[in-house]
């Protein structure tokens, strides 16, 4: 079998970028390229092979206008007290992330795009950690999948969650059974430019441990 190419490979893995202020608002996104790259993020692992991924894909104006209405409700009060946080008035990261936040929530009513990944079943309060784990471990996947997807056709998305808040509303306003968890919203649009890069992150060595809980070890 032919190896990957790995250089194109990584550049895919290392530039999927969470994109809010870069996503083409007035650009339409043809429904043939969500539903391959769903396609796609069906390869992805499942628990015990459930395959229990579903996939809401929203683009009437009106239901993209009541999304984003429950979702400045749900988020609106939390994203402005992160923005009075200490952080945003001295870490010029983090206060890129915040003005890219509220970006969103300004402009979630005008992407062309809006993806709701679920999944059947519902979580018990008190549910273990390992069951908490593996059932959310079975759409997230999948999720990630879908994005490199979108990636790889010019497309980005961020993945959100601040709606789940109100995940009722949202649930009835787009009829999603009582048995489906929904796990976050996807906004999605083509993307203005083609220049992301890989983020600064901290080296690898610094955060593997071997063997044991031990820098080095």
């Amino acid at each position: 079998m032919k190896p990957f190419d790995l250089a194109e490979t990584d550049r895919l893995l290392s530039t999927t970028r969470a994109v809010r202020k870069r996503l083409d608002l007035g650009r339409p996104v043809p429904r043939d390229g969500i539903v391959d790259c769903i396609r796609l993020s069906q390869q992805a692992p499942t628990g015990s092979n459930g395959q229990g991924w579903r996939w809401v894909v929203v683009t009437d104006a009106d239901k993209r206008r009541a999304l984003a209405d429950l979702y400045r409700r749900a988020g609106g009060a939390y994203l402005a007290a992160s923005g009075r946080d200490q952080r945003a008035q001295t870490d010029a990261q983090y206060r890129r992330v915040y003005d890219s936040a509220m970006y969103l929530l300004d402009h979630l009513h005008e992407v062309p795009v809006h993806v709701i990944p679920c999944i059947h079943g519902k979580l018990p309060a008190g549910t273990p950690a390992g069951m908490a784990a593996g059932f959310y471990g079975s759409i997230f996947p999948a999720v990630w999948s879908f994005m490199l997807a979108l990636r790889s056709r010019g497309l980005g998305s961020v993945i959100t969650t601040i709606h789940l808040g109100l995940a009722e509303e949202v649930a009835a306003l787009l009829q999603i059974p009582d048995g489906v968890t929904q796990a976050a919203l996807l906004p999605v649009a083509y993307t203005t430019g083609d220049d992301f890069r890989p983020a600064a992150r901290r080296p690898a060595s610094e955060i593997t441990y071997w063997n044991t809980w031990k820098q080095g070890g």
